[in-house]
Order: C-alpha cells, then sequence, then structure tokens
C-alpha cells in the first residue's frame, strides 16, 4: 500500500523492533500449536535453550518466506520496467548485486516504460 508523502518511513530501529515483536509472537504461536513445548513452559521455566531454538527455527522459516517475497517484489518490478540499478538499491545492494541474484531477470522482452516528454 502506497505511504503518503506526509507518512515518515520506520527507522531502521523502529523496523527492527516491530520484526522482533512479530517474531516472538509467531515463535510463541508456533510453540503453543506444535505441543512439543508451550510459550508457557519456556517463559515459566525459563529454559534458555529451547526457547532460542525455537526462535532460531521461526527466524529461518521467516527468512526463507522473506527472500521469497523479495523474488516476486523483484519480477513485478522488472515487470514494470525497472532496471537492475533501480531494483538493486531497493534492496541496499549494487546493480551488479541485483543482477548475481536475478539473472535473466532484464531482457529484452522486459516491457521498458516510454518516457514522456516534459510539458513547460
Amino acid at each position: 500500500m502506497p505511504r503518503s508523502s506526509s507518512t515518515a518511513a520506520p527507522s531502521g530501529g523502529e523496523t527492527t523492533a516491530l520484526v522482533a515483536q512479530v517474531v516472538d509472537e509467531l515463535t510463541r504461536c508456533m510453540a503453543q500449536h506444535s505441543g512439543d513445548l508451550s510459550a508457557d513452559f519456556i517463559h515459566i521455566t525459563g529454559e534458555a535453550r529451547q526457547g532460542a531454538l525455537a526462535r532460531l527455527h521461526v527466524l529461518a522459516g521467516v527468512k526463507e518466506c522473506v527472500r521469497h517475497l523479495e523474488d516476486q517484489a523483484a519480477h513485478a518490478a522488472a515487470a514494470h520496467g525497472a532496471g537492475y540499478p533501480e531494483i538493486g538499491q531497493a534492496m541496499n545492494m549494487s546493480r551488479q548485486g541485483a543482477r548475481r541474484r536475478w539473472p535473466g531477470l532484464i531482457t529484452s522482452s522486459t516491457p521498458h516504460p516510454t518516457p514522456r516528454p516534459r510539458s513547460s
């Protein structure tokens, strides 16, 4: 969903805090549904090892999902005329990094919008 120009994007620290909260909640939910280890057990007994391993497992799944979403977004951006420099910038990587990550994404058949002349 596009942001209005008056809405500031969250800072890196704010984004990290929000993602940490989501991962903690997802870990609790998965622990409750798995039946192996309840979130209450982890909290009450202080089983730091089990809690850390459960969180790590969730993070591995989140990482895989995010990578898939990045791939979808890169393909959509290319389909709408973005090139490797723009995709790389959006991903905080170089043009070459984007090209290595998504080889063949930008081809001669990829649509590129024709720039419109500016009216004076």
